[in-house]
């Protein structure tokens, strides 16, 4: 056994011994076995004990060099809590940041799939468009046939927009190279120069995706002044106007 335990169990057993004479509970906490390892001393001191007091020094030692350990461990088992909550933060920020990638990354692919959906149904909404402009109603058999269909296209076009599909202003609206395909200027005193006056075939977007530009026209601005058609230019008439009144001259001088 070494010197340290036996110490603590020669000076625990006096103090036990201590405290059973004098009725104590014999369960002595830290702080008081300490109290009790101190008085011993001061007695061993007092009587001149050196044994007894080296025993004392002995058992007191061993409780710092025990106390010096714990904290020791202490210090330890907090260093690496520390590290592990570290490392529980970064997984649940790294699960986090997956989380949020992955459901980017859905929707991506859902928009994507939307997109190429309503593209390929452009052409049908086409259809629709040409059909509607070319359609002659004469007859009510004729008119109820047409209803029919105008009944169609407005389901069609509400399910686009309930998609997220909504068509690209274009008339009034400056002419933008991401939103319009301009295929003819044409001067115009009513739009300023670069503005859409006017829609060949529509364009629509899904949400930021530009499904299909618009084919517009697109206005110069004010074209130069047109002179009247088989009326006299300021020039003739200024010309005249002095042929006139040279004439007006010599006719007064003659007479």
């Amino acid at each position: 056994m070494p010197d340290a335990e036996r110490n603590f169990g020669n000076i625990y057993g006096a103090i036990a011994d201590d405290a059973s004479g004098e009725g104590e509970d014999t369960t002595a906490e830290p702080s008081s076995v300490v109290i009790a390892s101190l008085n011993l001393y001061k007695e061993a001191l007092v009587n001149n004990d050196e044994s007894k007091a080296a025993e004392v020094e002995s058992f007191l030692k061993s409780i710092e060099d025990k106390k010096i350990d714990l904290e020791r461990k202490v210090l330890t088992l907090s260093e690496e809590l520390s590290k592990e909550k570290d490392r529980i933060f970064r997984i649940s920020a790294d699960f986090d940041n997956f989380r949020k990638r992955t459901e980017r990354e859905r929707l991506s692919l859902v928009k994507n799939a939307q997109g190429e959906l309503m593209e390929s149904l452009l052409s049908v909404l086409d259809n629709f468009e040409r059909a509607k402009a070319q359609i002659k109603v004469e007859t009510e058999e004729e008119e109820k046939i047409v209803n029919s269909y105008q009944s169609i296209y407005k389901q069609f076009i509400e399910i686009m927009g309930s998609l997220g599909v909504v068509p690209v202003e274009t008339v009034g609206k400056p002419f933008d190279p991401m939103l319009h395909e301009a295929i003819m200027r044409e001067d115009s005193s009513e739009y300023e120069e670069d503005v859409v006056i006017e829609e060949y075939k529509k364009g629509f977007q899904l949400g930021e995706r530009l499904l299909r530009p618009s084919m517009v026209k697109v206005s110069a601005g004010p074209g130069p002044a047109k002179l009247e058609t088989g009326g006299p230019s300021e020039n003739e008439r200024e010309d005249k106007v002095t042929d006139k009144k040279g004439k007006t001259e010599a006719t007064v001088a003659e007479e």
